[in-house]
């Protein structure tokens, strides 16, 4: 069972995070998810939303609406690992909070 942690979506212009689940990161990890999630959007459009995995694996899911021609699929993939390389650091930390303190250390 996938576990939402944030997206943002480029055709409402909205961002989302889980604060149920995951409120207690500190403010300055919510603010850089917001700014990570809102650039992907504003530079490649479409959806975007990061989840954990049932084995606690942070993972980049993009959508599109099917009207948006303009949605470059391969540049929204060199975005994501650029952003992977990027905040690796940070991306593994959260991997690593997921599983203390959702799989209890598991994993």
């Amino acid at each position: 069972m996938e576990k939402t942690l944030c997206g943002a979506n480029s055709y409402v212009q909205k961002f989302y995070f889980n604060n149920d689940d995951f409120g207690n990161l500190p403010e300055h990890v919510k603010q850089e998810l917001q700014i990570l999630c809102v650039m992907f959007t504003e530079e490649n459009g479409g959806i975007i939303t990061l989840t954990f995995d049932a084995d606690g694996t942070l993972k980049f899911n993009v959508t599109r609406d099917d009207a948006d021609v303009l949605f470059d699929d391969i540049g929204s993939e060199l975005a994501i690992r650029k952003i992977q390389k990027e905040k690796e650091e940070l991306l593994n930390n959260l991997e690593l909070y997921y599983k203390m303190f959702f799989l209890k250390g598991g994993a």
